[in-house]
């Protein structure tokens, strides 16, 4: 006796089996494109990954450091205005002094050029103590402060606040009830405008410094961020054309497998 043996079971499987690769391969491929990381699993590149995990902590690290050097910045600038303040105050205090160091002038004259000496002194001090950046006074007291500027450990750079205050500067106790008194204030603001002077150099030296290590750091920052690029961005159009191919497979299976139970239904129903 004769069997009649329809042989279709192995072409659906391999049909269906690679309509499931591909299906697999179209998830991937759009997880890619909608996630713009062509590094979604450890299995896409294990080295790659673990090499953009690193490179990712060193950009976060180093705009960080930017941030920190812009606060440092910013401390350096307060305290150039408040200089800036302390010098121009210093120099009404000698123009006082040099008016004062006659006998011409009339004690009723310097006793009112004396309170507006006492005024000027107090601005000294007041912007000595009053003068602050995030809570901190940087004019009043001389410390150091460290800057964060990198992404790892021990990556600092130091710049001083400073001390303006009268007592500092050797003027405070400044009066002008005679020439003699006034011709020692002028030599005691002199001195008091080298120190201010050496301070405003110091500042803006220290402003410069960090200025360029902050270019510096951005650029390093950039040529991570290119380079973390290439190993995580995916190329958009070559998965396009991935995701197209894809599709087209996809659909040449499912009409494979389709086509192959319609002949199967066909011979069947020559029997019925």
């Amino acid at each position: 006796m004769n069997t009649l043996k329809i042989q279709n079971q192995a072409g659906i499987a391999f049909s269906i089996n690679r309509y499931q690769r591909n299906d697999n391969a179209i998830t991937r491929t759009l997880e890619k494109l909608s996630g713009a990381d062509k590094l979604t699993r450890a299995a896409d590149n294990a080295s790659g990954l673990s090499i953009s995990e690193t490179m990712r902590g060193q950009i976060r690290g180093l705009a960080t450091a930017q941030l920190n050097m812009q606060d440092g910045l910013s401390v350096l600038e307060t305290t150039d205005a408040g200089l800036q303040h302390v010098s121009s105050v210093l120099q009404r205090i000698r123009e006082l002094a040099v008016q004062t160091s006659t006998d011409t002038v009339s004690d009723s004259d310097r006793g009112t050029v004396q309170e507006e000496l006492d005024q000027l002194l107090q601005s000294i001090d007041d912007t000595a103590e009053k003068m602050e950046f995030n809570t901190q006074t940087i004019l009043g007291d001389v410390r150091p402060l460290y800057i964060h500027v990198g992404a790892n450990s021990g990556q600092t750079l130091r710049i001083d606040t400073v001390n303006v205050s009268t007592a500092s500067l050797g003027i405070a106790i400044a009066k002008l009830s005679n020439r003699e008194e006034a011709e020692n204030l002028i030599a005691k603001v002199d001195t008091a405008k080298s120190i201010i002077s050496s301070h405003v150099t110091n500042t803006g030296a220290d402003y410069e410094v960090l200025t360029q290590h902050k270019d510096n750091v951005s650029n390093i920052e950039a040529s991570l961020l290119k380079s973390e690029s290439l190993i995580r961005d995916p190329d958009m159009a070559y998965e396009m054309v991935e995701f197209v191919k894809q599709g087209i497979r996809q659909k040449g299976d499912e009409m494979l497998i389709k086509h192959t139970n319609q002949n199967v239904n066909d011979v069947l129903s020559l029997f019925s």
